[in-house]
């Protein structure tokens, strides 16, 4: 609508006001509102019983539209057959008003809708989307109603010097609104870049990252340099405030600057890469994320770990899957000094060759490692080729079949034992001072 239909709609739908047939139309708008609720409830309950009964459909971005949707059109359909209906005889102004919100409302929720499923992975938008949703309805309806130039021409007249420029809060929230759309807009194209990305064969995983990462930040920062021009903000009149937010970070955030260099250099000079297996301190789990800031361990009893990029740069990291996958497991085993050495380690071969995780090539072995106080150490040595899968299970099954086999075998682990001997016994002590009359007698 122009400017100057709509001061003639809301000159009319004031006369209205002043009028008993208004009652005809806040009682019709009302009827159509709740005919429209009822429509939407049981649309979105049809399309729930669909969805229940066939999950993961294709239609579900369509039907997830629809429910939004519903209720605006359904409203805007009826409300546009009053108006034809009673425009024969009587005014109808306040629904020719209430037709431009109706479809401003549903216009409004596809675009959340299309904003939600073009970045499925941004929490921010579902937990601001009413906010959103409201603020942009609101703004339409106060254009409709003629409110908006005077709220404009109220936010022109706060201003305020930013170096050489002059920058109003009108100019702020549009500069805001522009950056939001351009910055939503480099977002998209980000996500449409990293999973074509993600999906290129032939290149190496972390490099993927990193171009993903890139890419993502130059396109918000051209986003940013486009959007704050387009409503006339001068990007020369922000240097003050950018000097001050950058002595701040340098001074303030010098850490996660270090965590966020660090996560490059560990995607650029691969030496972490997704799915090793290392330990860094006291921690040992599988990389499963590397993000700017931390990298994500997943231990074998399922606790993830977030560790610090820093730390992982600046500290030793043990990878036990950094050129080869192939780990070497010990397990120490004792025997007494009457033990058959060859009988005994020939068992600890077999109970380890009889496990199918552990490698034919290089085979296990068994040795002699030391004499120790209560018997013979010895070393069964063998290699697994998915140290991921764990070792617990592995160790425990041979550990359980060798100690199987010692006992048919009548091989004996031995355990510490220790003899007391008195060498100067006491005299016999009467147990009449004591208070009785028993006295005891060394052996």
């Amino acid at each position: 609508m122009e400017e100057n239909q709509i001061a003639q709609l809301l000159i009319e739908v004031w006369d209205d006001v002043q009028k008993p047939a208004i009652f005809w139309q806040i009682g019709v708008l009302a009827v159509c509102l709740l005919i429209a609720g009822l429509i939407s409830q049981q649309v979105k309950e049809m399309l729930r019983r669909r969805a229940s009964a066939k999950p993961g459909s294709v239609r579900d971005v369509g039907e997830e539209g629809l429910r939004r949707v519903v209720f605006p059109l359904s409203a805007l359909l009826l409300v546009a057959l009053a108006r034809v209906t009673l425009d024969k005889w009587h005014h109808v102004n306040l629904l020719k008003l209430a037709i431009p919100l109706l479809l401003a409302m549903a216009v409004i929720r596809l675009t959340v809708h299309a904003l939600k499923r073009a970045f499925p992975r941004a929490g921010w938008l579902a937990s601001f989307e009413r906010f959103f949703a409201s603020s942009a309805w609101a703004a339409v309806a106060l254009h409709i109603i003629g409110v908006l130039p005077a709220v404009i021409d109220g936010l022109e007249q706060i201003s305020f010097p930013v170096g050489k420029s002059s920058v109003n809060l009108w100019m702020l929230l549009q500069g805001g609104l522009t950056v939001m759309l351009t910055v939503l807009v480099a977002l998209w194209l980000a996500g449409t870049v990293e999973a074509r990305l993600m999906h290129t064969e032939g290149l190496d995983a972390n490099l993927k990252l990193v171009f993903a990462r890139l890419s993502k930040a130059l396109l918000i920062i051209l986003a940013v340099s486009i959007g704050l021009p387009l409503v006339g903000i001068d990007l020369t009149a922000l240097s003050v405030f950018g000097g001050a937010l950058g002595v701040g970070l340098g001074l303030g955030m010098q850490k996660i600057a270090a965590n966020y260099v660090s996560g490059f250099i560990l995607l650029l000079d691969r030496s972490i890469r997704m799915g090793n297996l290392i330990s860094v301190g006291n921690e040992r789990g599988v990389v499963s994320q590397i993000t700017t800031r931390y990298t994500v361990l997943k231990g074998m009893s399922g606790i993830e770990s977030i560790v610090p990029n820093e730390t992982l740069v600046g500290a030793v990291v043990q990878n036990e899957t950094f050129t080869d996958p192939k780990v070497r497991i010990a397990l120490p085993v004792q025997v007494s000094y009457a033990t058959d050495l060859e009988k005994a380690m020939g068992i600890l071969v077999e109970a380890a060759g009889n496990q199918a995780r552990v490698m034919t090539d290089p085979a296990p072995g068994a040795f002699v490692e030391a004499f120790a106080d209560s018997g013979i150490n010895l070393q069964l040595g063998f290699w697994i080729r998915d140290p991921a899968e764990g070792t617990l299970g592995i160790r425990s099954a041979i550990n359980l079949e060798i100690w199987r086999r010692f006992k048919e075998e009548g091989i004996e682990i031995p355990f510490p034992q220790r003899e007391v001997r008195v060498l100067n016994p006491a005299p016999s002590v009467p147990i009449e001072a004591l208070g009785g009359a028993v006295s005891i007698q060394p052996q």
